[in-house]
C-alpha cells in the first residue's frame, strides 16, 4: 500500500520514519506493506530529518495513480478542505491529524467520502486512542459525558502555577523557552485547540452539530495566584476542561478553566499530558491517558488509522454511526442556558456594607453561595480580594451578577469567574 505524505513537518518526518522503521510489525499486524514514496512540501531545500522522497509539487502527487492513501498533515483549513474533498472523490483514503479542519468540515467530509475511509484519530490528544474508544470500545454506550484535559500547553502552565507558585506570564515565558507553547499561544492557552477537539469528540459520541463558535470557550489568560488560594483551600485543582454533557434532548459543549475536586482522577493529569474521562451508561466511568502531542506520539495515531484501512479496505462510517444515534436528534444546548456552580474573585475597597451590596446582587440574579473566604493581603494591594464559591446556577445569571457588580463603585476591576466542575 503506497502512502503519500502531504505535509513533512514534524508529525510527517516521524510517520515515515516509523513506517520505515517498525514496518516488519506493520505489515504483520496489517497484513500489508504500508510504504511511503513521496512526501509533499512548501521548501525542498530545508533539511528533514527522513529519507522519503520530497516534492513541492501537491498537483503532480494528487494526480498520480498509484498512491493508494494520502495522509495530510499540511493544516489550515479552506484550501485543506478542497484537497480533502478532491482525493475523497478519486475514491482514495485519508488520515489527517487536521482538527480545525474536522471541527469545521466533519459533516461535509463524511457526506462527501461515503464509503471511502476517513482516519482521524491523530486530531484528539495525540497519541491516546480516543476516537476509537468512542467509535467501537463504547459503541454500546449512551455517553453521559466527557471531560478532558486536551492541551498540553495549559495543562504544563496551570500544573506549574499550582505547585510552584508562579504567575501564567513567567510561567508562558518558560514553555515557549520550553517549546511547549507558540510565540503566539492564543489558539492554546486561549482554549481554541480543546475546543476542535472537543467538537470532534462530540460528534462521535452525540452527533450533534455546530462550530467553534456556536460553543462556550474561555482561556486561562486570567487565571491568578489568587485563584490557586481558594482552590488549595477547598482541596480543588484547576484544570483547563474540554466538557461534554448530555442534558435531555440537549448536548451541553465549553471548554473553560475549572475547579475540579483534587481525589479525581482527571485532576491528577499534569505536566503536558493530555486525559479524558468518558462516562457511558454501561461501562461508567472510563479513563484514558498519555500524551497529548509531539511527532512520535502523533504520528503512532496517523499509522494505526493506515493500518485499520490497511486490514479493512473501506472504512465504516466516519464518524461511527450510520443512522441518527437518538429517535430524536440531540441539539446543542445554547451558552447561556447552561448551569454549573462557579467561583467568583473580587477585589474590593474594604468598608462597611461591602459583603452586604454584593450578597443582594448574587441574590437578585438567582445565585446562592455556598462557601467565602477574604484573603490575606500578600500582595501591596489596597483592596481586599473576596472569594466566593456558589451553589448551581444558569450561566446566563452569572453573567448578568458579574456585569453588575462590575458597576458597583468599590469595585476595583472586572470580577472573575470560573466554573466549578464536580
Amino acid at each position: 500500500m503506497k502512502v503519500a505524505i502531504l505535509g513533512v513537518g514534524t508529525v510527517g518526518t516521524a510517520v515515515a520514519n516509523i513506517l520505515l522503521k517498525n514496518k516488519s510489525i506493520i505489515k504483520a499486524r496489517s497484513g500489508k506493506e504500508i510504504v511511503p514514496v513521496i512526501g509533499v512540501v512548501k521548501n525542498t531545500t530545508k533539511a528533514r530529518d527522513t529519507s522519503l522522497p520530497l516534492t513541492d509539487d501537491l498537483e503532480a502527487v494528487l494526480a498520480r495513480e498509484d498512491i493508494d492513501i494520502y495522509v495530510e498533515l499540511m493544516g489550515g483549513v479552506a484550501q485543506t478542505h478542497g484537497i480533502v474533498k478532491r482525493i475523497l472523490a478519486k475514491g482514495k483514503p485519508v488520515v489527517t491529524a487536521n482538527k480545525a479542519l474536522l471541527a469545521y468540515h466533519r459533516y461535509d467530509l463524511q457526506a462527501v467520502a461515503g464509503g471511502v475511509a476517513i482516519g482521524f484519530e491523530a486530531s484528539v490528544a495525540g497519541g491516546i486512542p480516543i476516537i476509537k474508544a468512542l467509535r467501537e470500545g463504547l459503541s454500546a454506550n449512551h455517553i453521559e459525558s466527557i471531560q478532558g484535559i486536551m492541551n498540553g500547553t495549559s495543562n504544563y502552565i496551570l500544573t506549574k502555577m499550582m505547585h510552584e507558585k508562579v504567575s501564567f506570564a513567567a510561567v508562558l515565558k518558560e514553555a515557549q523557552e520550553l517549546g511547549y507553547a507558540e510565540a503566539d499561544p492564543t489558539f492554546d492557552v486561549g482554549g481554541f485547540d480543546a475546543a476542535h477537539k472537543l467538537l470532534i469528540l462530540a460528534s462521535i459520541a452525540y452527533g450533534v452539530h455546530g462550530d467553534p463558535e456556536d460553543i462556550l470557550i474561555e482561556g486561562i489568560e486570567r487565571i491568578s495566584q489568587e485563584d490557586i488560594y481558594f482552590a488549595k483551600e477547598f482541596d480543588y485543582t484547576i484544570k483547563l476542561l474540554g466538557i461534554a454533557k448530555r442534558r435531555g434532548s440537549q448536548v451541553e459543549l465549553r471548554v473553560h478553566p475549572a475547579l475540579v475536586p483534587s481525589e479525581k482522577m482527571i485532576a491528577k493529569v499534569d505536566g503536558v499530558m493530555n486525559g479524558i474521562s468518558v462516562i457511558g451508561d454501561a461501562v461508567g466511568e472510563t479513563m484514558y491517558y498519555g500524551p497529548g502531542a509531539g511527532g512520535n506520539a502523533t504520528a503512532s495515531a496517523v499509522i494505526s488509522d493506515l493500518i485499520d484501512i490497511a486490514r479493512d479496505g473501506q472504512g465504516s462510517p466516519m464518524l461511527g454511526f450510520k443512522q441518527p444515534l437518538e429517535e430524536a436528534s440531540l441539539s446543542l444546548m445554547p451558552k447561556d442556558e447552561i448551569e454549573t456552580k462557579y467561583y467568583l474573585r473580587m477585589h474590593v475597597r474594604d468598608e462597611k456594607g461591602v459583603l452586604a451590596k454584593i450578597a443582594t446582587i448574587l441574590g437578585e440574579c438567582n445565585i446562592s453561595i455556598d462557601s467565602f473566604l477574604q484573603k490575606p493581603d500578600l500582595t501591596s494591594r489596597k483592596d481586599v480580594t473576596l472569594l466566593f464559591a456558589t451553589h448551581t446556577c444558569k450561566e446566563s445569571d452569572a453573567k448578568k451578577a458579574i456585569e453588575a457588580i462590575t458597576h458597583l463603585d468599590f469595585v476595583s476591576d472586572i470580577p472573575h469567574m470560573i466554573r466549578i466542575e464536580e
